[in-house]
């Protein structure tokens, strides 16, 4: 019969693939030997394999130049990277490795910025898109790059005041961008975003604020979905009405060049993930070009601003199951050695699905279990891996540690969950360990964080004086 682990994978998905395979019955992630890191550094403990950003950012150029390239389209593509969604300069300094540029959404990040700038990972041709509601602070770090020689950061428009708050501190002419607010799905808890301003309103704002105003020139148009890219009727509808406000604009704007599309592209959540990438780029690209020619206006200069995308698929986490409790009569409780809430918050305030596989026993028959965190909360479990609610596990037993990892974590989960601070009922946050190649691909790994003590969590509640 075939009732282990790995026969349940295996007449499930279709395994190994490109980032996951056995190697000496451990699982093995972009040829890492995550047994190896176990044993090296203990668990819990979280890890970025930074070699995978660069690989995302490629796959993406490579979809965009082949799709430029097909439709003859005129304009250029820039990518960008969405700092927010993981700030951390191992994950910057990756990044910048491949040409890119960089998007901001508050006023801390222009500071990281200027340091990266300091060192000569970015540059004046960098473009900085600095998006988000802005106020004294952002405007003022926004106003300084921009006075200290940044002329490619374009600070985006959100609401119909920013101009005259940036003006008043910004010496000189600048360019700008407007933010479109986007109409959500029907389904959404809201019909319009909080962030930009409403289609109809782009026009007569452009024509009130901007268009005799010497002192700014507007270069770019703003559009981004809550749900992100995707391949529905909602997702191209909502890229037309863009599209309209984009050549209607350009008709009576002539500085107007480029079309800065947003992020949204999803990350693999699942070992049955489907998601046709390159076709969606050729689609847009063909969209905006038959738009423009219809409208018989240049077509835009593209920008994307790639956040998860970026740097999710880079990151991981690794726990032990200590114990199992059985609850009643259906119902068993695999406990790990750490806290969901803590330390992946959006499983718990989302219900995000990440892979979710054994590092180890995959040779020994399985069970359907419920994952349970150490936090006195009822919310503190995860039940939505790829089986639907249902996750299948090596059977535990006492004598044989079982390790399980969580996988394309990268992305929002060390700065939601509060990284180096306070944690729920004072988990401490695990070890974090950066994965790299060396220049003869030889997988390297150093630690850049230790395991929380429990003088950092007291001496930041006021119990060890300053």
């Amino acid at each position: 019969m075939n009732t282990k682990y790995i026969d349940l994978i295996n007449q499930t998905f279709y395994f190994p693939q490109e980032e996951f395979k056995l190697e000496d019955k451990h699982l093995q992630f972009h040829d890492v030997d995550l047994m190896g890191l176990v044993e090296e550094y203990g668990t819990p403990l979280k890890f970025t394999y930074l070699p995978q950003i660069s690989n995302n950012i490629g796959r993406a150029k490579e979809w965009f130049a082949k799709a430029i390239k097909k439709h003859k389209y005129k304009g250029k593509y820039h990518y960008c990277y969405c700092t927010k969604s993981s700030h951390f300069k191992h994950v910057l300094n990756e990044a910048l490795k491949n040409d890119i540029h960089i998007e901001t959404s508050s006023a801390f990040d222009i500071d990281i910025v200027e340091s990266l700038k300091a060192e000569g990972k970015i540059t004046d041709k960098t473009y900085v898109i600095s998006n988000g509601f802005k106020r004294s602070q952002y405007v003022t770090n926004i106003a300084r790059l921009i006075n200290n020689g940044h002329k490619n950061c374009i600070p985006i428009i959100d609401n119909y005041e920013e101009i005259d708050l940036l003006s008043q501190e910004i010496k000189g002419k600048y360019n700008i961008g407007i933010r479109i607010a986007s109409e959500e799905e029907p389904k959404f808890e809201f019909y319009t975003s909080r962030l930009g301003i409403g289609y109809k309103n782009i026009v007569p704002f452009y024509n009130r604020q901007i268009k005799d105003n010497k002192k700014v020139k507007l270069k770019m148009l703003h559009f981004f979905i809550n749900t992100g890219i995707r391949d529905n009727a909602y997702y191209w509808n909502e890229l037309s009405k863009c599209l309209k406000v984009y050549t209607s604009l350009k008709q009576i704007c002539p500085s107007l060049d480029s079309l800065n599309i947003g992020g949204g592209f999803p990350i693999k959540n699942s070992l049955a993930f489907d998601f046709d990438y390159e076709y969606m780029v050729d689609e847009i690209i063909n969209q905006i070009k038959l738009f423009c020619e219809q409208e018989e206006v240049p077509v835009p200069n593209i920008f994307t601003e790639f956040g998860s995308f970026t740097v999710g698929e880079s990151g991981g986490a690794i726990y032990e199951v200590l114990y199992q409790k059985q609850q009643n009569d259906r119902e068993k409780w695999n406990m790990i050695n750490s806290s969901f809430i803590t330390t992946l918050p959006d499983t718990w305030a989302i219900n995000k699905r990440f892979i979710m596989l054994p590092i180890n026993r995959w040779n020994d028959s399985y069970e359907r279990v419920l994952l349970g965190g150490l936090t006195c909360d009822s919310d503190d479990y995860y039940n939505s891996e790829q089986h639907m609610n249902a996750i299948y596990l090596p059977k535990y037993n006492k004598e044989k540690p079982l390790y399980l990892g969580f996988f394309n974590t990268g992305a929002y989960q060390e700065t939601i969950g509060g990284f180096g601070g306070l944690q729920h009922c004072l988990i401490p946050s695990p070890k974090h360990i950066l994965i790299d190649k060396d220049e003869d691909g030889n997988i390297t790994t150093k630690l850049f964080s230790e395991q929380q003590k429990s003088e950092d969590l007291l001496k930041i509640l006021g119990y060890h004086e300053q």
